[in-house]
């Protein structure tokens, strides 16, 4: 199939072009949900290929598969094979070799430059010696795989990660393991040259698979995989967890030669679109994307926990100073480290232990988990579990 030129193909087009034209589809998924349909397809489509390439999709995409609410008067939704996937360009499957989960993006590298972006920036942080380095926290990916039928098409395989607030922290120290590992892999990242551009709340996750005693279903977070039940899971303190940056297809990685130092670029629009330099009125000016970095990890732990949550004022002077209006202002990523482990330091261990609280959560919900709370405290501290659970 000959390369299509992107700047002359339309959304719709590309839509099409990848995961088949609509006809009657919405009629059928009018009548019913929870059939396969839209950009499901193309998984179903080529599920025997991957099947070959060593991953085994749900048996809902298995080409064979039927529905098996049919004439039982249930809804699909009561069912594991009736959970469709929220966006049809990332699948979940298991490993063959090994049993093990993981993530699979179908992604455009020839038509699309994020796409071209991401492969070769993920390329890069998963090559040794960088792969080795403990204090790289981005999501690497094992292989990328060709689709057979498409030139345009690429699989790429990563791991099987959850939302990094997914389940609720449960003790501020619980939240200082996370910050620190996020301004250690910001650090890494800013080290190589690497400037995210996207590091925002949709775009880290974590390693949750400790937490659980039974994997989590992709789809329904809060059941069990193989659908029997609740997922039921340890808090962090007892199972320490790694968090993870993914999706690099707005990064950008400079060379050692880049002059001047620091570059400029124009803004990018990602997940998080209040940074100063990003609105309408300065969009066309270039600026710093490492500073850009530093304020979108601010902002997320402004938005996602000092708003969020009471008792987080010792993280207020940093983060105001990590989301001032002008750029230049911004301290680099090596003295948000310098400062914040002085911040960590300060912390008693009462304070790590200590409950998070969420500032809409009612007073009788509060009274109601303290007991537990503190019971949990008591066999943490006697089975040694450190206050700040960081690996």
């Amino acid at each position: 199939m000959p390369s299509i030129n992107v700047r002359s193909e339309s959304f719709e087009a590309r839509r099409d072009r990848v995961f088949g034209p609509r006809t009657d589809e919405h009629r059928r998924f009018r009548e019913d949900p929870g059939i396969v349909a839209f950009g499901e397809t193309w998984w179903r489509d080529h599920y025997e290929w991957l099947l070959q390439a060593g991953y085994t999709l749900r048996p809902r995409y298995n080409p064979k598969w039927t529905r098996p609410w049919l004439g039982t008067g249930r809804s699909y939704e009561d069912y594991e094979e009736g959970q469709r996937i929220t966006y049809s360009g990332n699948m979940d499957a298991t490993r063959t070799s090994d049993g093990s989960f993981v993530s699979l993006k179908l992604i455009d590298p020839i038509n699309g430059r994020s796409d071209l972006q991401e492969v070769r920036t993920n390329q890069y942080l998963s090559s040794e010696p960088l792969a080795s380095d403990p204090r790289n926290h981005c999501a690497q990916i094992s292989e990328v795989i060709q689709v057979p039928d498409d030139e345009n098409l690429q699989v790429m395989v990563m791991p099987f990660l959850r939302p990094f607030d997914d389940p609720l922290f449960a003790t501020f120290g619980e939240a200082v393991a996370f910050f620190s590992q996020l301004f250690e892999g910001l650090q890494f990242l800013h080290e190589h040259r690497v400037a995210h551009r996207d590091c925002t709340h949709g775009n880290i996750m974590m390693d949750a698979s400790p937490m659980y005693p039974h994997p989590w279903h992709p789809i329904k977070r809060n059941k069990r995989r193989d659908w029997k039940g609740k997922a039921k899971h340890y808090t962090r303190t007892e199972r320490l967890v790694k968090y993870y940056y993914i999706d690099f297809g707005l990064s950008q990685r400079y060379r050692d030669t880049t002059h001047p130092w620091p570059p400029l670029e124009l803004p990018v629009h990602g997940g998080d679109k209040t940074a100063p330099e990003s609105q309408e009125d300065k969009y066309n000016i270039p600026c710093n994307p490492f500073a850009t970095d530093i304020y979108y990890l601010g902002n997320l732990i402004r938005e996602s926990f000092m708003q969020k949550y009471y008792g987080f004022g010792f993280m207020k002077e940093l983060v105001e100073d990590m989301v001032q209006d002008d750029p230049s202002k911004r301290p680099e990523i090596n003295e948000v480290v310098t400062r914040f482990a002085k911040i960590r330091g300060s912390l008693y261990s009462w304070k790590l232990r200590g409950r998070t609280i969420r500032r809409k959560e009612w007073k009788i919900v509060t009274l109601w988990r303290y007991p537990p709370h503190i019971f949990r405290t008591v066999r943490l501290i006697a089975t040694r579990k450190s206050a700040n659970p960081d690996p």
